[in-house]
Parts: structure tokens; C-alpha cells; sequence
């Protein structure tokens, strides 16, 4: 009984499921399936919602968007490595060396001096707190900042100070800054105090205090004459500037050299450790190579350049460092046709310098004295004579320079009045010295010009074996021009012989001896006055224009902005903050 009573129940539950299944179905055919036939008729009204919602949706994301660009934006932010092309070869990081482009290039970011120049050009403390110096000029007084310390961690001190200058005055080490410090006393006061004592006053001193400080505890076993040579200079440099050394690597070989100098941020730099994390200096044997390296995204910057600065993409950034120097005609005074003052003056007045600048790729600031424009001591009534053609073929002619017929060379006594112009080979020289030689070719005068490698023109300078000679000359921000105009510098037994006119003016050498003697400003002014209108009168060379320093870079550079430099490596001036990663960051 219990058996068939269990069936009875399981029969009566399977029928009651099958009539709620068939229950549901009919729901489901009445409530839905029915019910989807009525939806084509209001199709458009569902296609409406839906579309109005899908439009609800993506303006939704759109105002999140705008909203987020509105309260966000794209800044400079510290960190990443930057690349920079130099055209030349690392050899020496030692600052009291260092001379080539790619030599001070690493020597500036390793090293500091005790002063620098910042971005206006001015004199400013860089390892000095203060400075100052006696009524007569004779004496200087260098205060240090406190807690200065090597890249190695180690305690700048004022025995550093006096072994940097010990070691440039003594002879064995061959430093390149011998000569300018001869004479010179250097004395720890205290330990923070370093007492300059000249032998006599000298006003432009203090731009003498721009050089790289080496350290003691590393280089005082060297013996001097070793001191050029030493690993230190190009092996691991320990120095107080934004970068500390990393690393050296070299490719290639003779022609396709190239030299990868890693620099990383110095965390014991006085000002605090320098926004970038890595500077890489990277050297190329020639322009073609650099730009190809530029195009290939190696770099982030380039300088050197003088003509290849298309096609660097539209993102390039072109900077122009006007430089506190002048790009001459040197005439040689004191043998052949360049003797006669006259013929030297009728050449400045056959010279259109507006047109000599226009040659150039970058814009140029025009030079006409042996002063630049607003420096201590120029004058704009005592500038060399100007443009006029007419009155430099009147000049010639009244001196016996005839010209025999139309377009031929102009002569006196059997001999033509002809010369060579030499300079170094580069496409900026290229182009002056051809508007050069046509622009003395119209008024009579024939100019064979000679372009030379470096190392050719190098030995031309130090022979003086010329007879014009284009070359650009350092004035710096003082107008101490004693080492180019003063005859002693023309002697053949002189360190630099950098008088390369080889020009001899008793007048001259007194206003000059004089001037450079004396701090008061008004006073020496007035002292450079025969010195300028002698220079004017006897025009020893031809003042063209203020070379510049083209800096190009892939993007804009944050904390880098044009300025006037002393040199190209014063495009560092303040490094340190230079920032080429962005981030973005809410708007405050």
C-alpha cells in the first residue's frame, strides 16, 4: 500500500508540472511573443530612445574630457637624459686645458669656478660668496660659500683654491692659462678666504676668476709635467659643477669617430642637484654626421653648426648666443703693399660690412671699433671709417694706385696691388671671405684667398705667414684689448702673439698700458680715447661683426633662453634648471 501510495503522489506532481509549464508558455505567448509583433509598430520611437541615450552617453564623455584638459595641463617636470652634439673630439676635462669645443663643453658641467657669468652676462659669485677689492686695484678679496664639496663627496677648501692656481702658474704643467697669471699671489686668509695680490692694478682681474677649480686630494702626487696627461683629465674627473662623471664610450675609428661622454646629476652641486637626471655630450668628426644622428632622434640638441639648419623637422628650436667677440680683418703692418696705411684705409672704406652680415645664417650684431657697442669705453664718434667706395678709389689713386684700364688690377711702380687673404675653412668663412674679395676686387685690389684645415691655420697663426687674416678674436665683457693691439704681443718671443695686425703705436701702447690700470670707470674711459681714434687712423684691421653660437635642439628646452656669452660653453649658465620631460599636472 505504501508503494502504490508514493506512485499516486509522484504521478500527481508530474501532472501538476506539466499543466504550470503549459500555464507559462501561454503567458509567455500572450505577454511577449504577442506583444513583439505590437513593437514594429512603434519602432521609431524606441530607435529615438535608444539613439538619445547612446547621445546622452558620448556628450558625457566628451565634457569629462574638455573638463580634464580644463583643469590639466602639459608641464615641465624634472627628471629624463639629454643629448648634445658637439663637431670635434674629447681629449681633456681639466678646465686649466681644456680649449677645444667638446673640452670646455664637458669641463663646464663638471667643473666651477669661483665666479661665472649668468644669463644677462654679468659677472656673478659661482663657488665665491662675495668678492671685492682694494682703492687700488691691486688686491682681491674671495669669500667661499659654506659647505662646498666635490662630486666625490669630499670638502672643497681653500687649499683646492691655491693648488688650482699654483699648478696654472707653474711652467711644468703647460696649463693654456699660464701667461695670464704670472705675477699673481694666491693666500688662504682663513678657510674660507682666498687673498688675490697682483703686481700691479689691473681692472678686468676679476674675469680671471671664471676657470674650473681642480681638486687637491686627488692631483697633488701628480708631478707637474704629468699634469696634462694624467687619467684624471679624461678618465674619471672629480668636480663641484651640476654633473658628475659616468662613464666614456667610443665607436668608429679616425674619420667616423665618435665619443659618448655620460654625465649624471651631481647631488653635491651647491645649488642642489640639477633638474636633469643624465647629460650626455656626444662628438661627431663633422656636420653630416651630427645632423644624420640629430634626424635619427639620438640627440635633443646640436651646436657647432654654422650653415645646416633646415629641414630639421618643425619642432626644432633655433637658438642664436651672441658672443662678446669680434670677427676681423687683421692687416699685417709691417711688411709689403698692407705697410701703407693708406691702402689699408682705402680697404675699410671699400668694405660694406651690411652686406659681409647678410652673407652670415644667423642674425649678426655689427662691429666697427676694436670695442663692442655699449662696452666700457666705446665711442660711436671714434669707430673706423665707413662705407664709400669713391673715396677709397680717390685714396689709391692720389697715392699712385692707377688702374692701366677698366677692370684691371690697380699698380704702382710695376707692382699690382694684390695680397692673400687666409682663413680657417668653414662655410661661414667661405662666404666672407668671397664677398670680401669681390668687394676689393671693384675698387682694383687683387685677393687670392686661402682656406685652410685647422691644423694648417694653426700653423699660420703661430708663424704669422700672411697677409690678411680673417679670424675672430675673445674681447670679453671687459675691455681690456692689451693682448691684440699692444706691439709687445707682436714680438716673436711673446706667449700668445695674438697682435696678429703685428701693430706698433707708441700712442697706443700708453693709453692701453694705462687704461687697464685703472678701476674708475670714467677715468678709463677717458684713457682708451687715443687709443681709439689712433686705431681708427692707422686701421691696423677691419671690425666686421659679433660672431654668434647656433644652438638648435628637436623641442624647446624649459629654463634655456638666448643671451649673450662670453663663450659657447657660457650656454650653461644655468643647466641646472634646463628641463625637457612634460607631465601633466592639475591647474592650481
Amino acid at each position: 500500500m505504501v508503494g502504490r501510495a508514493h506512485r499516486l503522489r509522484f504521478r500527481r506532481k508530474v501532472r501538476m508540472h506539466k499543466r504550470q509549464v503549459e500555464t507559462a508558455g501561454n503567458q509567455t505567448d500572450r505577454y511577449v511573443f504577442r506583444r513583439l509583433e505590437r513593437l514594429q509598430k512603434v519602432r521609431r520611437f524606441v530607435v529615438a530612445w535608444i539613439g538619445l541615450v547612446v547621445v546622452m552617453i558620448g556628450c558625457s564623455v566628451i565634457q569629462i574630457s574638455s573638463l580634464s584638459s580644463y583643469y590639466q595641463e602639459l608641464r615641465p617636470a624634472p627628471g629624463g637624459a639629454y643629448a648634445e652634439g658637439v663637431i670635434g673630439s674629447f681629449t681633456n676635462a681639466n678646465p686649466i686645458y681644456a680649449t677645444a669645443t667638446a673640452d670646455r663643453t664637458v669641463s663646464k658641467l663638471l667643473f666651477s669656478g669661483l665666479l661665472k657669468y649668468d644669463q644677462n652676462n654679468r659677472l656673478v659669485g659661482d663657488l665665491a660668496e662675495t668678492w671685492q677689492t682694494d682703492s687700488r686695484g691691486k688686491v682681491y678679496t674671495v669669500k667661499l660659500r659654506p659647505d662646498l664639496r666635490w662630486s666625490d663627496g669630499r670638502t672643497l677648501t681653500t687649499d683646492d683654491i691655491i693648488f688650482t692656481y699654483s699648478t696654472i702658474q707653474n711652467p711644468d704643467a703647460g696649463s693654456v692659462l699660464y701667461t695670464s697669471w704670472q705675477g699673481v699671489k694666491v693666500e688662504a686668509k682663513d678657510s674660507r678666504t682666498i687673498v688675490f695680490t697682483l703686481s700691479n692694478p689691473l681692472a678686468s682681474f676679476p674675469h680671471s676668476l671664471t676657470n674650473g677649480i681642480i681638486p687637491k686630494h686627488i692631483l697633488e702626487t701628480v708631478p707637474m709635467g704629468d699634469m696634462r696627461s694624467v687619467s684624471f683629465n679624461t678618465n674619471h674627473p672629480v668636480g663641484t659643477g651640476p654633473f658628475q662623471w659616468q662613464n666614456l664610450s667610443v665607436s668608429g675609428t679616425n674619420t667616423t669617430r665618435e665619443e659618448r661622454i655620460t654625465l649624471e646629476a651631481n647631488d653635491n652641486y651647491y645649488r642642489g642637484a640639477p633638474k636633469l637626471d643624465t647629460f650626455i655630450v656626444h662628438t661627431f668628426r663633422d656636420s653630416s654626421q651630427m645632423i644624420s644622428a640629430y634626424n635619427k632622434h639620438e640627440l635633443n640638441a646640436m651646436v657647432g653648426l654654422e650653415s645646416e639648419t633646415q629641414n630639421m623637422g618643425d619642432n626644432s628650436q633655433i637658438y642664436n648666443f651672441p658672443q662678446t667677440a669680434a670677427m676681423m680683418t687683421f692687416f699685417k703692418t709691417t711688411e709689403g703693399i698692407l705697410a701703407d696705411k693708406t691702402v689699408r684705409q682705402a680697404l675699410v672704406r671699400a668694405t660694406d660690412t651690411r652686406a659681409l652680415r647678410n652673407k652670415l645664417f644667423y642674425p649678426a650684431r655689427p662691429v666697427d671699433a676694436p670695442f663692442l657697442k655699449n662696452q666700457l669705453g666705446y665711442d660711436k664718434s671714434l669707430i673706423q671709417f665707413g662705407y664709400d667706395p669713391i673715396v677709397a678709389a680717390k685714396q689709391l689713386n692720389d697715392a699712385g694706385w692707377v688702374v692701366a684700364r677698366p677692370g684691371a688690377v690697380r699698380e704702382k711702380s710695376g707692382q699690382k696691388l694684390e695680397f692673400t687673404l687666409y682663413a680657417e675653412h668653414t662655410p661661414e668663412t667661405a662666404r666672407i671671405t668671397r664677398e670680401l674679395q669681390k668687394q676689393w676686387r671693384a675698387i682694383g685690389a687683387n685677393v687670392k684667398i686661402a682656406l685652410q684645415t685647422d691644423s694648417e691655420f694653426q700653423v699660420t697663426l703661430s708663424d704669422h705667414s700672411y697677409d690678411v687674416l680673417l679670424r675672430g678674436i675673445s674681447i670679453g665683457n671687459d675691455p681690456d684689448v692689451f693682448v691684440y693691439w699692444h706691439s709687445s704681443q707682436a714680438d716673436v718671443l711673446s706667449n700668445n702673439r695674438l697682435n696678429f695686425s703685428e701693430y706698433k703705436s707708441q700712442v697706443v701702447d700708453e693709453a692701453l698700458e694705462s687704461a687697464r690700470t685703472r678701476t674708475d670707470s670714467k677715468l678709463r674711459i677717458a684713457k682708451y680715447k687715443p687709443f681709439l681714434s689712433a686705431w681708427r687712423d692707422d686701421a691696423p684691421a677691419l671690425a666686421l661683426y659679433q660672431p654668434g653660437v647656433l644652438y638648435i635642439t628637436r623641442d624647446a628646452v624649459y629654463g634655456l633662453h638666448e643671451h649673450t656669452v662670453v663663450s659657447a660653453s657660457d650656454r650653461f649658465a644655468n643647466v641646472d634648471e634646463w628641463q625637457v620631460r612634460l607631465v601633466k599636472t592639475t591647474v592650481d
